[in-house]
């Protein structure tokens, strides 16, 4: 059940993704992460609510640290959104999946367990191999320092899931989780738009300005869904599954914006089709857990 739980969180960004695709015609990065951030405090703060689900939390440094790295992912894979191709940018975010498999074999290994993960990585390894051979990736020498800065997106990323893994096993409501995560994403872009400006209404498209609560519904979903895989299944088979949304991205690009995908991609989407089987397999074939995971 955990793994349709990714699947469903990657189709959400996939489709909130299209929806910023649009928007950015008429508002700035800064102003599209301050809107996701502020319906998304209304949309899941109305959920805690119908929940019963209080505010206050018992480990408030541990939602101020997921919230942090969260927010210094999102805004490192913004800025090298800014200066390098999206193909670039989108593979050096999504190696998260590769960083997650690092940490987790790495505590297996100082736990005694490497076997058992080996599967389960190569998985990941094979899931990512797809990632590239659709999104081709190019970097050329004048675009390293925002190289370094993508694949520093992709490592605070991992961190992010993992610390969503944490709070779960100490108890923490998804929702909440969530909720505190969409406060920083708020706080940031509020601070960004101040710098920065924002756009007049009067040069902002109808189509841009409806997206606007739509990409902020989306966004909480999708980190609802995320958090609940990360917080109750397998942190490798999550971080795997999490490829998916490339392949509903790239659908999404051809039906709606007429993009073509060459035989290459095609395949790259196989790829990542049959490595999240295959870790789906492999995972319900082993225990719920492993101390890697564990700790």
């Amino acid at each position: 059940m955990q793994a349709l739980w990714m699947l469903l969180g990657s189709f959400f960004f996939s489709t909130m993704a299209v929806g910023i695709k649009v928007a950015s015609v008429s508002f700035s990065t800064f102003e599209l992460v301050f809107y996701r951030g502020f319906v998304s405090i209304i949309f899941i703060g109305l959920v805690m609510r119908s929940r019963g689900t209080p505010i206050a939390t018992p480990v408030p440094l541990m939602h101020a640290w997921r919230s942090i790295i969260g927010v210094a992912s999102l805004a490192t894979w913004f800025y090298a959104l800014a200066h390098l191709p999206l193909a670039t940018a989108m593979t050096l975010n999504y190696m998260s999946g590769v960083w997650v498999a690092a940490f987790i074999v790495g505590g297996a290994v100082l736990f005694g367990q490497a076997q058992q993960q080996g599967p389960l990585l190569a998985t990941v390894l094979a899931g990512f191999a797809g990632v590239v051979m659709m999104l081709r990736p190019t970097l050329d020498q004048n675009q390293l320092f925002a190289g370094l800065i993508g694949l520093l997106s992709g490592m605070g990323a991992s961190l992010a899931y993992l610390q969503v893994t944490a709070l779960g096993k100490a108890g923490e409501p998804e929702e909440r989780t969530v909720f505190y995560f969409s406060v920083g994403t708020t706080l940031v872009g509020l601070v960004g738009i101040s710098y920065t400006g924002t756009t007049p209404w009067a040069q902002v498209t109808w189509a841009a300005a409806a997206w606007l609560v739509p990409i902020g519904i989306l966004a909480s979903l999708g980190q609802w869904c995320m958090t609940r895989a990360y917080s109750r299944g397998s942190t490798l088979l999550v971080a795997n599954l999490q490829y998916s949304g490339i392949v509903f991205a790239a659908f999404y690009s051809l039906v709606l914006f007429g993009d073509q995908i060459p035989v290459i991609g095609w395949a790259g989407m196989g790829l990542i089709v049959i490595s999240g089987l295959a870790a789906t397999a492999l995972r319900t074939r082993t225990l719920p857990n492993t101390p890697a995971e564990e700790h």
